[in-house]
Parts: C-alpha cells; sequence; structure tokens
C-alpha cells in the first residue's frame, strides 16, 4: 500500500499537510447545489474519507458554497468521527455566494466573519485549519468591490481571534495577488501561505506569472483541477458531447466547457493517454504525477468518487517521470486566452 508522505505547506508557515488533498465539493446532500447532481452523501463518503487517513492523506478541502453549505456539514461530521483534530488538516473557503442576501457574498468585513462563525456551525469545529478566500476581493462578478485592506483586516481578526490558523487565496491574477500579500505585510496583518490556482496539463497560463512569484516568495501551489475535470482522463473520449461519466453528462459540462477551450486540449489529453500506457500506469496517475513532479506544486487538490479512484492517485505519488516524457506531454500546449481576463477562471 503506498503511504503519502507529509510534506510542508510551503516556506511561509510551519503547517504540515499530505502531498495530495482530498478536494470535497462531490460530498454532501445529494440534489442540493450547483453540482447536486453527482454529488454523494455521508455514507458513500465514509470509506472514502476512511481509505485517505489510512493512507496518509490527512488534508481536506471544502468551501461554503459546496452544497451550499451541505458538504462542509459532510466533511466535518466525517472527519470527527474518524480521527482526533490533530490528526487531519481541515480547510474551507468563503466568498461565494450562499443566499440571496445582499451581504452573504463576498469578502466584506461583514460576510468574512459572518461566513466563518457559519462554517464553524456547518462543520462543527471551534477552527479552521486553512481558510482560503475563494477569489480576489474584485475576483467574483456582481460582486462588490470591497478594499483589499478591510478584507485583509477582517481575515487578520479571525486569525487572531483563533478561529482561523493559516490563510490561502485562489485563482487571481499574479498581480492582486502580490499587492494582497503585500498590503498584509505593510500593515502587519496576516499574509497568505498558499495559492489554489487553476493549472494542469491543458491550462498552464498560471506558469508565466503565478507559479513562478509563488515560487520565489516560499507560497504553495495547490492547484484544482489538476485532471481537467476528466478530460486528462479520458471521460469525454475526444470531446464534450462523448461524456461517459454522471458528472459529464449533467449540468457540470457546462462549467468544464467554459473552462477549456483550446485547440490542443484533446489531443494532450491522447498523449496522456500514451504516456499512461508506457508507464504502465492509468492517465489519471500520470496526469497527478506530472503536477507533483512540479517542485513548486505541494499538494494537488484531487476529487474522486470511489475508493478505487483515490488509490490510484495516491500510486501516481510514487510515479517520476522521465524528461522526454515530460516534453512529450509539455510540447503540444500553446498560449491560451487567460480565464481571469474574461471574466472568471
Amino acid at each position: 500500500m503506498t503511504m503519502l508522505k507529509p510534506v510542508q505547506l510551503g516556506k511561509k508557515s510551519g503547517l504540515i499537510v499530505s502531498e495530495l488533498c482530498l478536494g470535497t465539493m462531490n460530498f454532501g446532500m445529494p440534489g442540493r447545489g450547483h453540482q447536486g447532481d453527482w454529488t454523494l452523501g455521508e455514507d458513500e463518503a465514509r470509506p472514502i474519507f476512511q481509505a485517505a487517513l489510512e493512507q496518509g492523506l490527512f488534508y481536506f478541502d471544502c468551501a461554503d458554497v459546496y452544497g451550499l453549505g451541505a458538504c462542509e456539514e459532510v466533511v466535518g461530521k466525517l472527519l470527527k468521527s474518524l480521527a482526533r483534530r490533530d490528526e487531519y488538516v481541515l480547510a474551507t473557503k468563503i466568498s461565494m455566494p450562499m443566499g440571496a442576501g445582499a451581504n452573504q457574498r463576498g469578502l466584506s468585513r461583514k460576510h468574512v466573519r459572518e461566513g466563518v462563525e457559519s462554517s464553524l456551525r456547518r462543520l462543527g469545529h471551534d477552527y479552521i485549519d486553512h481558510l482560503v478566500i475563494h477569489r480576489h476581493p474584485h475576483g467574483v462578478p456582481g460582486h462588490v468591490e470591497v478594499p483589499i485592506e478591510e478584507t485583509l483586516e477582517a481575515l487578520h481578526e479571525v486569525v487572531k481571534a483563533g478561529k482561523v490558523l493559516y490563510l490561502g487565496a485562489s485563482s487571481m491574477f499574479a498581480w492582486q495577488f502580490a499587492e494582497l500579500q503585500l498590503t498584509a505585510e505593510r500593515h502587519g496583518w496576516t499574509r497568505f501561505v498558499s495559492m489554489q490556482n487553476h493549472y494542469n496539463l491543458i491550462y498552464r497560463e498560471e506558469e508565466r506569472e503565478m507559479n513562478r512569484y509563488c515560487a520565489k516568495t516560499g507560497v504553495a501551489l495547490t492547484p484544482w483541477s489538476p485532471l481537467a475535470r476528466g478530460i486528462l482522463t479520458g471521460t469525454y473520449k475526444g470531446g464534450f458531447a462523448a461524456g461517459s461519466s454522471k458528472r459529464s453528462q449533467g449540468n457540470d459540462k457546462i462549467r468544464t466547457e467554459s473552462l477549456y477551450r483550446g485547440q490542443m486540449d484533446f489531443p494532450i489529453a491522447e498523449r496522456v493517454g500514451e504516456v499512461a500506457e508506457k508507464y504502465g500506469k492509468s492517465a489519471a496517475q500520470i496526469s497527478v504525477a506530472w503536477l507533483m513532479n512540479k517542485p513548486e506544486v505541494v499538494s494537488p487538490i484531487v476529487g474522486v468518487s470511489r475508493v478505487e479512484q483515490l488509490e490510484q492517485l495516491i500510486e501516481a505519488s510514487d510515479i517520476t517521470l522521465d524528461s522526454e516524457d515530460v516534453r512529450y506531454l509539455e510540447e503540444l500546449y500553446q498560449p491560451l486566452e487567460n480565464l481571469l481576463s474574461i471574466g472568471y477562471s
């Protein structure tokens, strides 16, 4: 049985996480939230969490908006029943709309405070190990552009109150992240120790600036969508009309199509399959191994719906890709329009 190794969450924190993080978007209450048509309930999720903990995966990432709170309820309950509090690292995210109310979203002082309290209540925990802002304070269309000083001070306050231990951020422009970090430093507020960005073999625009900035400043990269929502595993069989999973056939396919527009997306996925055959591994394992072989990447966030999928991805931690195979996987990539520049990633 492959066991994941514990790793430091960047050079700016003392927090230790597992070298893979379990993304929990698909756990909660079936039918509830934007991913409700492929959500697994508590009983279905339990063996996955149990297997994760048994194989050294103790870093779990959720968000308030997943299942409109149901994800946090299930994740919190499962972790409390399966492990001691000091045996796992729990991350959640805030910013996205949690209701129709004008203040039930964003990163104002009011919503940061109320959002954290609501997450703690749903999770059934006294504190959150790793609180991630789901986007930049100005990064969600329709949200008020909160002064970044207000957001940063509010985040610092929840840390000093003991409700949050570490801060992370998610997809934004590198200049925005640098501005947040430098503003926090200037005021003596808590800085971000991680960046959860959109990064995989078919979307590599983050290599231009964000990844380099984080590597230079000691910020951990914890990429989301390492499998490109199934494209890199062959789920779509070379085209969006050929989805073979419940997720790829449901409403979530619209989101996938909005994220992946490159002409080389499916040809790159075909190469992943070729390399997988060469190594005697799955396409999913090769895609995750490619990320894990990047020195600036600390803990990719993976999503699974079965224990076997989880065990396969954990085995990817043992794969070292030959430099020629890395070149073969990467050489078809062509520059893409940064999704953040056209609205939302």
